[in-house]
């Protein structure tokens, strides 16, 4: 596959990791490029400047130590203020800054931001039209994540992509699902097949992407030029090496193993504690290590006790006894599906 270029920047493959509220803080998004991720956005950061000073805001400006290009995903329907958002958190780090119409949370919907935009053409050409201007003279590309319509009576993903194109987005990824769909049902990559046809910029192709062959197969499909993975990722950090070894060698890497996993997971903890601290570090890693260990054999018992524990040693402690427990060589088996 030739390679995805998103303004100046070439991505030496075409897997991505989504940005997840929540999820893809600094430590996550570090581990998923090392993991064999091509490229990773932040989780959405507001356009209020008055958040800016907020911890979880200062937060999740924080790239030091990632691996360029740092993306950072802005949210906001204003479009002046997404045009300083913009240019603010150019300089703070970001080389690449991603606007979000694509987050159907009703909190970020009630205030007319993410998916709701989808609804006002006017307002998002706008909103395009002055995050584009604002961030030209810097050097810096932008990109849009989108889904293919507010509900399924009004899908608009082919006119909004042509409007990202004519207001010189850089890349467009598309969410295969309307706002009102949420998470629920199949990806329409009949939607992103067309979109494909009617655009020139790249196409990143985003929903229910959860393994290598679906990977490929959507990439066959749709003709996207590349795919981001979301969900699927969560707990299984190495699916972006797994998914970037198959589309290259037509063949799968084996499947980690209980000592990989260990190694992993508790590399992520350690990141994780530093970043945010014992009290929030503690209590946030829990989805994380309900990720990592759903499924396995005896992690029932350990995980209600991994959420009782409120120390961020006590936590990391009980996993390396479980671990210990465990033969290193043994293989994980796949875990299921998230879908």
């Amino acid at each position: 596959m030739p390679a995805m270029r998103i303004g100046s920047w070439t991505l030496p493959h075409p897997v991505c990791v989504a940005p997840m509220a929540g999820v893809t803080d600094r430590p996550y998004r570090r581990l998923c490029k090392a993991l064999g991720a091509a490229y990773a956005v932040s989780e959405m950061a507001a356009s209020n400047p008055r958040l800016w000073d907020s911890v979880k805001t200062a937060r999740r400006l924080n790239h030091d130590g990632e691996p360029d290009p740092v993306a950072v995903q802005i949210a906001g329907a204003d479009p002046g203020m997404l045009a300083e958002a913009a240019v603010f958190n150019v300089r703070k780090g970001a080389r690449i800054i991603d606007i979000n119409m694509g987050c159907p949370a009703k909190k970020v919907c009630n205030v007319a931001s993410g998916s709701a935009l989808l609804r006002d053409e006017a307002l998002v050409a706008r909103i395009l039209e002055r995050v584009v201007a604002a961030c030209a003279p810097l050097g810096v590309p932008v990109t849009l994540k989108t889904r293919t319509g507010w509900d399924r009576d009004s899908r608009n993903a082919v006119r909004i992509a042509r409007l990202a194109e004519d207001c010189g987005i850089a890349a467009l990824t598309l969410h295969g699902r309307t706002r009102c769909d949420l998470y629920t049902g199949q990806a329409e990559y009949d939607t992103l097949r067309e979109v494909r046809r009617e655009i020139r910029i790249p196409l990143i192709a985003n929903g229910d992407i959860d393994s290598p062959e679906k990977a490929r197969r959507v990439l066959d499909y749709t003709g996207a030029d590349a795919i981001m993975v979301g969900r699927a990722a969560q707990g299984r950090p190495w699916i972006f090496r797994e998914i970037a070894h198959y589309l290259a060698h037509g063949t799968r890497l084996p499947p980690p193993t209980y000592g990989e996993l260990r190694e992993h997971l508790l590399s992520h903890l350690d990141d994780h504690y530093a970043f945010y601290g014992e009290h929030t570090g503690v209590r946030s890693a829990r989805k994380h290590i309900g990720w990592y260990l759903a499924g396995l054999p005896g992690a029932d018992t350990l995980l209600p006790r991994i959420m009782t524990l409120d120390g961020t040693a006590q936590q990391s402690d009980a996993l390396r006894r479980w671990f210990d427990e465990r033969p290193a060589d043994a293989v994980l088996e796949p875990a299921p599906s998230h879908h």
